[in-house]
């Protein structure tokens, strides 16, 4: 089994508005990616340095209000949408994965069904929580598995952002550890003890920058 980290989200209440903060913070502007029809949230994306990529995304208002299921990263709670409304957030780190089936057989926690998405000729399949909130606080990633082909990062800018660190922080972090080591998911993140919190360490051309 071999994972390493994908990709990972910053919510926005729109595009714009995240968009705005991510030049500010980071000093770059992040190129507008796609669309999601079967969640109706589009993106803007960006290189993040071996091999993973930043995405920036939202609701899509010109997109159906309902997909017909609850939106992914906790995006339908209006507790994360009055969070986003304030500023863009750090939602979900992603990682990939060339065995989805074992690391779901490994899991000691329900990490919801795996969903088959499909834009032009690539396809992935993802985990995704019924009720959109990841499990353990939503400090656990979402894993995903590509279909054959580059990483879709090698067709995004490079714009000199990269992720140095994902950071977790949680009330009883032994705990969150052994379910992180469990999904074999350890090694890629941080855990400290406190108040439940996904950040993003990086190295950016405005310097250290910690997106939470």
């Amino acid at each position: 089994m071999h994972n390493k980290i994908d990709h990972f989200a910053t919510g926005a209440d729109t595009l714009d508005q995240g968009v705005a903060a991510m030049e500010t913070a980071l000093g770059v502007t992040v190129p507008r990616g796609g669309k999601h029809d079967a969640m109706s949230t589009h993106n803007c994306v960006m290189q993040s340095g071996n091999g993973s990529f930043f995405e920036l995304i939202a609701i899509d208002p010109d997109a159906p209000a309902d997909p017909g299921r609850v939106r992914w990263f906790t995006l339908d709670d209006p507790a994360t949408q009055a969070r986003l409304a304030d500023r863009p957030r750090a939602l979900c780190w992603v990682v990939g994965t060339d065995d989805l089936d074992g690391v779901i057989a490994a899991s000691p926690v329900d990490l919801g069904e795996v969903v088959l998405f499909t834009r032009g000729e690539r396809s992935w399949r993802l985990t995704v929580p019924k009720d959109g909130h990841l499990p353990m606080d939503g400090l656990l990633p979402a894993f995903i598995e590509w279909s054959p082909g580059p990483h879709p990062s090698t067709g995004q800018q490079d714009l000199g952002v990269t992720l140095d660190k994902v950071r977790l922080s949680h009330p009883e972090p032994d705990e969150l550890s052994l379910v992180l080591k469990a999904l074999h998911v350890d090694h890629l993140c941080s855990v400290t003890q406190g108040d439940a919190a996904l950040s993003f360490a990086l190295n950016t051309p405005k310097g250290a920058v910690v997106l939470d």
